[in-house]
């Protein structure tokens, strides 16, 4: 196994591409296999569609239809940000009964087992929200087509960014699980506070709409808002983009460099 790390990533295959497409299909097996655990995951948002949007209604006095174009969106990304930035554990709960160790000694390349990983947060993502947004459609929620497929094609991207941060920091705290969800919970919250994700920041004070202005996640969250409405070329949408495109770019080194040195 030594012997096999301290080969050069490229002298283990010359296929990545390959190697990427076998990591993928192989972590999306059990989600197949088991797609109820999709399901159960949309509970937490289905909470909070259920029973926050009702109080928007109420202390927004707009109808319905209005609360839920500004709301949905927010919880789309929201179940990226709760959903993408947990993997990670399933990669530390794999390393801890040494299921990634005899990963390792694959004839794959180091960079395919993140990045395939990162690509299976794809589907997830993708189902999870055609489900909130059919659910939402009843009640008054209007969907642009050419917006929406544009809202999850960045969905994707932020979800792959988040994803392999997550990767990330499993394979900085490796058998410390205490340690990985300290520091997941500890960014996820404010993250998620300081991106108007459920509550305008309009009203809050100054320095958290300041603070907002620097947090990838705010400009996500208002971009698929101006998607879903249908304004492609709205300005925040060039900004979502940027940040998610950014975030993925800066997920995908750092987890690709993690990988590489881990074993």
């Amino acid at each position: 196994m030594s012997a096999f790390t301290q080969k050069p990533d490229t002298a283990v295959t010359a296929n990545p591409v390959r190697d990427t497409w076998n990591v993928l299909t192989r972590e999306l097996k059990p989600v197949v296999r088991d797609p109820f655990t999709l399901i159960f995951s949309l509970v937490q948002p289905l909470v909070f569609l259920g029973l926050f949007a009702p109080l928007l209604v109420g202390s927004s006095g707009q109808p319905v239809g209005e609360t839920l174009q500004w709301f949905v969106p927010g919880v789309l990304v929201m179940i990226v940000l709760f959903g993408t930035g947990a993997v990670g554990s399933n990669l530390q709960y794999e390393m801890i009964t040494g299921s990634h160790e005899r990963t390792l000694v694959a004839p794959l390349s180091r960079s395919s087992l993140l990045v395939g990983r990162a690509l299976k947060e794809v589907a997830p993502i993708v189902v999870q929200a055609l489900i909130i947004v059919l659910i939402a459609w009843p009640f008054g929620f209007r969907i642009d087509v050419g917006g929406m497929l544009a809202g999850l094609a960045l969905l994707a991207v932020f979800g792959i960014g988040l994803g392999s941060l997550s990767y990330s920091l499993a394979l900085a705290t490796k058998d410390r699980e205490w340690l990985f969800w300290g520091v997941q919970q500890t960014l996820i919250f404010p993250l998620l506070i300081l991106s108007g994700m459920l509550l305008p920041l309009d009203d809050g004070p100054e320095w958290m709409r300041v603070v907002s202005t620097v947090n990838p996640v705010n400009w996500v969250v208002q971009a698929e808002r101006a998607l879903f409405a249908g304004e492609l070329g709205a300005v925040t949408v060039l900004w979502g983009w940027i940040a998610a495109l950014v975030l993925a770019a800066v997920g995908l080194w750092v987890g690709i460099r993690a990988m590489r040195r881990s074993g």
